[in-house]
This record gives C-alpha cells, sequence and structure tokens, in this order.
C-alpha cells in the first residue's frame, strides 16, 4: 500500500493528479481527451489545435457568459503545455518549422479515470473471469517443464475439441446470448483503449532515452568507441526489457499480413451483431493500433538517426582537422623550399682494420632512439572558415513570390521573377528556383529557347545567367509551354 507521504507527493507531482486538481479541469480534460484520446491523435500542428480550442471556447461563452475562461486560446495551450502543467507536448517533427503538440500519459489516465466514474449499463464480470482463468492457464502451462503433464494437458484439450465437433456435427451448437456478447465486446472494448494508452507510456520511455543519449553526446570528452559502447549499451538495456521485448512481440504481431486480415474480418463480424452497439472507434482499432506502434517505432528509430548524426559530426570535424594539417605541411615546406643543406662524407681511414675474434666486445643491447615526430606550426595559419559557410535559401519566400505573381495571371516566367525579386544569394537562389516544390504550382521547361537573368551581386557587379525557359503554371491552366517565350528576361 502507498504510505501517506508517498500520496502527498504524488498530489503535488504528478500532472495526473493536477489535471484533476486543476480549476479549468472540466474544459481540459473534455476538449483534449475528445481531440487525441478520443480520435486518437498522436500529433497536431499547434495552429490547428489553437482554432478547435477557440472554437470550443466561444462556444462555452455563448452559454456559461463572456466572463468564463478569459484566456485565448494559444494562452490556454501554452500554459497546459508548461513545464508546471505536463498535459501537453510541443515538438517539431523532421522537416517541418511548425511546432506539433501531442498529448502525454498524464493526460490519457486522468481521461481514463473520469471515463471510469461514469455509470455502466451493466459491469462486465463473466469475461474478464474467463480472461484471468485463461492467462492462469498460459501460465500454468507455459511454465510446466514436464512432458508427460503437457501431453495430458494437450490430449484433453483435444477430447474437449473433438467432443464439440461431434456436437457441432449433430446439430448442437453453443451459442452466447446477446447478455454474454456485450459482456465480452466490453471487456474488448476497455483493454483495446488500455492498450493505446500504454503505447503513449512506452513512447515515453523512449524519449527520455533519446534526450539521455543527446545529453551524454553534447558532454562527451573522451574517445569516440567508448562513448558508442556507452550508448549502444543503454539502446540494447531498453531493447532487451520485458518492456521492449513485450512491445517487439507485439508490433510483430501487428506486421503479420495473416493476423491483420484475421483482426479485420473479427471486428466486422462482431459488429455486424444486432446485440453489439457499435463503437466507431473500436471498429477501427486496429488502425489505431497500428498508428500508435509506428510512432512509438519512430521514436525508437530516432535513437539510430542520433548515433548515425554523431558519427558523421566525428568524422567532419577529422576531416577539417585532417585539412588543417596538411595546409600547414604544405607551407612549412614551401618556406624551406630554398634550404639546401650541406652534403658531406667522411672516411674512417685509409686502409682496412684487421680485428681478431676474441677482440670482439661482448653484445649489448642497443638503446632506444627518441623520435620527435613535432612539425611546428608555419607562421601563416591557412584560413579554412570559409569552406565551411553554407548560404540558406527559403524556399517558402520564393513559393509565396511564385504565388503573388500567380495571382492574376495564368503563368510566370523565371526571368520576370528575377527581374522583380534580385536574388539575395546569386547563383545558390536561382537554382533554387529550378527546384520548387508546390502542391499548386508547376514547373515547364522549354529547351527550345533559352532565358538571360541579370542581377547586381553584393559587391556591386553585374552578373549575368543563360538558363532554359522556365515556367510556372498554375494547376488550373494546360501545362503544355508556349512556343513563344513570355516577355521580360527571354532571348
Amino acid at each position: 500500500m502507498v504510505s501517506h507521504d508517498e500520496l502527498s507527493l504524488l498530489r503535488e507531482r504528478h500532472p495526473a493528479w493536477r489535471l484533476l486538481r486543476a480549476d479549468n479541469a472540466p474544459l481540459i480534460i473534455g476538449f483534449l481527451g475528445r481531440v487525441f484520446v478520443d480520435d486518437n491523435v498522436r500529433a497536431i500542428t499547434q495552429v490547428e489545435l489553437v482554432s478547435h480550442l477557440d472554437d470550443e471556447l466561444y462556444a462555452l461563452r455563448e452559454q456559461l457568459g463572456e466572463r468564463a475562461y478569459p484566456k485565448s486560446a494559444t494562452a490556454y495551450v501554452n500554459d497546459w503545455a508548461g513545464p508546471d502543467s505536463g498535459w501537453l507536448r510541443l515538438h517539431y517533427l523532421e522537416g517541418s518549422d511548425e511546432p506539433y503538440v501531442d498529448a502525454t500519459p498524464a493526460l490519457e489516465k486522468a481521461v481514463a479515470w473520469v471515463a471510469s466514474l461514469q455509470e455502466r449499463a451493466f459491469v462486465a464480470t463473466e469475461s474478464r473471469l474467463h480472461t484471468l482463468l485463461g492467462l492462469l492457464r498460459q501460465i500454468v502451462q507455459g511454465s510446466d517443464t514436464d512432458p508427460e503433464r503437457r501431453l495430458q494437458l494437450l490430449r484433453a484439450e483435444r477430447d474437449r475439441l473433438d467432443a464439440e465437433i461431434a456436437r457441432a456435427e449433430s446439430g448442437q451448437i453453443d451459442v452466447l446470448d446477446p447478455t454474454g456478447q456485450r459482456d465480452r465486446y466490453q471487456q474488448f472494448a476497455s483493454t483495446a483503449r488500455e492498450l493505446l494508452s500504454d503505447f503513449r507510456e512506452v513512447e515515453v520511455k523512449f524519449r527520455a532515452l533519446d534526450r539521455q543519449m543527446r545529453e551524454t553526446i553534447a558532454g562527451w570528452d573522451g574517445s569516440k568507441g567508448e562513448l558508442l559502447d556507452q550508448l549502444l549499451g543503454d539502446r540494447n538495456a531498453i531493447a532487451d526489457s520485458d518492456q521492449g521485448r513485450s512491445f517487439q512481440a507485439f508490433y510483430d504481431f501487428l506486421l503479420s499480413a495473416e493476423r491483420q486480415d484475421e483482426l479485420g474480418e473479427l471486428l466486422d463480424e462482431v459488429h455486424h451483431l444486432e446485440s453489439i452497439v457499435a463503437d466507431d472507434r473500436v471498429r477501427r482499432i486496429d488502425r489505431d493500433w497500428l498508428l500508435a506502434a509506428d510512432r512509438t517505432q519512430a521514436t525508437v528509430r530516432t535513437l539510430s538517426d542520433q548515433l548515425r548524426r554523431f558519427l558523421d559530426d566525428s568524422v567532419w570535424l577529422e576531416n577539417r582537422r585532417v585539412v588543417e594539417l596538411l595546409r600547414s605541411i604544405e607551407s612549412s615546406s614551401v618556406a624551406l623550399r630554398d634550404t639546401r643543406p650541406t652534403l658531406t662524407m667522411e672516411l674512417d681511414a685509409t686502409r682496412p682494420e684487421v680485428a681478431l675474434p676474441f677482440e670482439r666486445p661482448l653484445y649489448a643491447p642497443p638503446a632506444q632512439a627518441h623520435i620527435d615526430s613535432t612539425v611546428e606550426a608555419a607562421d601563416e595559419a591557412a584560413e579554412t572558415t570559409a569552406l565551411f559557410t553554407v548560404d540558406h535559401v527559403d524556399q517558402h519566400r520564393l513559393v509565396s513570390q511564385v504565388r503573388a505573381a500567380l495571382r492574376h495571371r495564368a503563368q510566370v516566367s523565371l526571368g520576370e521573377l528575377v527581374e522583380e525579386h534580385p536574388p539575395e544569394h546569386g547563383l545558390a537562389e536561382v537554382m533554387a528556383w529550378f527546384a520548387l516544390d508546390d502542391d499548386g504550382i508547376d514547373l515547364v521547361f522549354d529547351d527550345d529557347s533559352r532565358q538571360q537573368l541579370a542581377w547586381t551581386a553584393d559587391d556591386d557587379t553585374q552578373r549575368r545567367a543563360d538558363v532554359p525557359t522556365l515556367l510556372y503554371v498554375r494547376h488550373d491552366q494546360d501545362s503544355r509551354p508556349p512556343r513563344t517565350p513570355p516577355s521580360g528576361g527571354s532571348s
């Protein structure tokens, strides 16, 4: 039993308990539970969540008065995602600069506890008893190492199946009554929802490992091999734990095409029964399981991505150090090029000397020579900073310029766009125009004609580029290029 001190600590620090004590608990549990738990949403943009909450607040203020919930929707979302609350998690997905929001396991626990307070049509007891007996039977039979006892159990199961087959052949089929069907359906729906909430908790544990890995890499000053040994050991400890093995077994089960087909057919048959009140969420629970498991696996994949990124950064730094050493050696060689050494040769004697064997001294081990391989740095170090400078071209700005140009025109050429918006990053920005990718815009190349692009660089020099004719066309227009290039920049 939990002690009084532990309960007091949980009451103060656990996010789920803090949520139940919050003044806005009805709004938080009702709104976030409907968005994230009922619809099984694993990631939603912050802008979209704020928009939904704004509609919810408007409806509540119409019902409760203007003074109800005085803050803005953005302020509420930021408060719920803050460290003092811990009910939402703000993060960025790979390749996106827009923040996304996800629910935490604490929110799911609070929502599940509040849902358990509602009165149910009936309490399922028979199905739970059968489930418990089945689990006990699996434990006992699975841990029994006696072959004779295992054979007795298998023969008894075979006799039971033979008897059931005989009754079915004679027309006697045992059918569950409607109460038994609803009983087992309620038990299945409850367990299926609990399984979805377990995925969030497993994902949180993997994210904690990823955060620990990043902190270790950031403060590491030892060798690369020792760091990899430590990181791979932590990763294997998670994968080999009971939780990791159980999740991997469940994920492998879901990935089986045969199991997926069987699960889908069973769900369809169950929801066609007249005694079952269909639940849309339970009807698509197999897809929700796959989505939640894939999100958890994606979190695991970030661990491997973090290791690969660490190795790539290490190789980049080592290559940069090699380049600096080569430049230093070259500078030293140039400085010593004109220094010519004086070659001399000395002879010990003009005639050979005779030495008798017994006059030779005994063997003495040679002294170890000390070699100094240090290379003095050159007076002038090579400047390599410019090699690692990278200009970033904002493609969102280019797409906005194309959309603005197509607002009143059906198509626009690259020459017109460069004339209206001179490149800020030179030829790199010109090449970025050829790689634009947007759902509402088509890129049409005309290799039969050329365009002359002209702009002024940062040093006030005139730049020109001869490129194929490129047109940007809206989707609702014919994407074939015209035979005559448009005016403004074509030649």
